[in-house]
């Protein structure tokens, strides 16, 4: 292993505990489930479904179920890729933007 490797393992470790990993998974669902239930009201809801919000959506979904099941890629380049860092924080700007 590279030592990129190993600072990759220990970066995710702070996030790597099972309630984290249910709110992600409970996240992931949820906007899934609201874009597949009623696309044009969630859309509206969050402003429109422009060129930069539903790829960040595609993408933190997808990220945040790949972490909500406990799923860790092999390789330190798809962990970065697909790190709750990045797409939790946008996921939940995404529902609480429902919400308001």
């Amino acid at each position: 292993m590279s030592n990129l490797d190993h600072w990759v393992k220990g970066a995710h470790q702070w996030v790597d505990f099972g309630l984290l990993r249910i709110v992600a998974l409970l996240m992931s669902l949820a906007s899934a489930g609201l874009v597949v239930w009623e696309p044009t009201l969630f859309a509206q809801a969050i402003g429109g479904f422009g060129p930069m919000i539903s790829p960040a959506l595609i993408w933190a979904t997808c990220a945040a179920m790949i972490f909500g099941v406990g799923f860790v890629p092999r390789r330190w380049y798809w962990q970065v890729f697909f790190t709750p860092y990045i797409s939790l924080p946008i996921l939940a700007y995404i529902l609480f933007l429902r919400l308001a």
